[in-house]
């Protein structure tokens, strides 16, 4: 390969990427028989995840180094996430409360109140319901902090090597893991978060590779899932996952790059579809297993099927909350 390996592309299909990352978790949801040859390599859309902490760094960068101010970083991020998540946390965490016994994830109404407003349930007893948004949420947090940081000393650019062997203490050192030992899911993802921080400054810079190393990124993706395959058809259950999830960093570096190569030769009409799903991505993790495929699950469609309408479904009522807290917030914050 002769042409460079333009980094900036990343930035270039940032939507595209987003939107192929929540097709990937969207399909990783859907229940599957593990007798399905297709079982190892669809339970690795969990991935996705991780290319969205990736271009979450990437993008904190941008923002931040053009405009250093922590009252619009904040507003930015916040405007963007908090809206949409106070709609759907109160259409799940108040019927929840209602209708189950002891109040379900929310003991009493102080409890409820947090849970709407922070998703304290997840940081309280790991409730997995909507995980992202209060991690992704604390993340915002810290970040300012992280950039200014290697801003003055680049040589704590190495943070991600810690917070690593953070996610090994969470759960293998007894006083980190007795304190935050439930949290493993949040604690592993750190690592590719603040890698992409780190990499927003490649990515403004416009650096390139040369050409001739997308064959060890292509070695570093093959390797990295065929482990990950490995991981879920044979040893799942008998690991723990932060193992898989640090697998999930090199898997997730080399997989965005070689996506940004596919995208140059990909028909624009599917890089405009990929780019809408991941203008409504958020809006579609909030939706699409608590608000429809727990609904259409029980009609057991087989894989597919129920795959693709709870997609569908989901990117329609996506679009609607969408468009409802778009025109909400302009009228709000105008």
């Amino acid at each position: 390969m002769k042409q460079p390996i333009r980094l900036e592309d990343i930035s270039r299909y940032r939507g595209e990427l987003m939107g192929l990352a929540m097709i990937f978790v969207m399909f990783f949801h859907v229940w599957m028989p593990k007798s399905n040859p297709m079982y190892g390599l669809v339970r690795c859309g969990n991935v996705g995840v991780d290319i969205f902490l990736l271009l979450s760094g990437i993008g904190l960068w941008f923002s931040w180094t053009k405009t250093p101010s922590l009252k619009q970083f904040f507003k930015k991020r916040y405007l963007r996430v908090y809206p949409a998540w106070l709609v759907i946390a109160c259409l799940f965490y108040i019927p929840n409360y209602l209708n189950t016994p002891g109040g379900g994830y929310s003991p009493d109404v102080p409890n409820l109140i947090a849970n709407i407003l922070i998703g304290w349930s997840f940081w309280r007893i790991d409730d997995l319901t909507f995980w992202f948004i209060p991690s992704i949420m604390m993340l915002y947090t810290f970040a300012p902090a992280y950039m200014t940081l290697i801003q003055r000393h680049p040589a704590y650019r190495w943070t991600p090597a810690l917070a690593m062997v953070l996610a090994v203490m969470v759960q293998y050192y007894p006083p980190v893991h007795q304190a935050v030992g439930h949290l493993e899911i949040f604690f592993s993802r750190i690592p590719i978060f603040l890698i992409g921080v780190n990499l927003g400054a490649w990515v403004k810079e416009k650096r390139t590779l040369e050409g001739q190393a997308v064959w060890l990124v292509a070695l570093a993706f093959v390797m990295s899932l065929a482990m990950c395959v490995e991981f879920e058809e044979s040893w799942r259950g008998r690991f723990p996952l932060f193992l898989e999830r640090m697998v999930y960093i090199p898997l997730t570096l080399s997989g965005v790059v070689l996506f940004t190569q596919a995208f140059r030769h990909t028909p624009a009409f599917i890089m405009r579809g990929l780019a809408f799903v991941g203008t409504i991505s958020l809006e579609l993790y909030l939706i699409h297993i608590q608000f429809v495929l727990k609904y259409v699950t029980p009609y057991k469609l087989g894989y597919l099927l129920t795959a693709l309408v709870m997609i569908a479904v989901s990117t329609v009522l996506a679009w609607v909350l969408h468009k409802i807290v778009d025109f909400a917030t302009a009228r709000l914050f105008k």
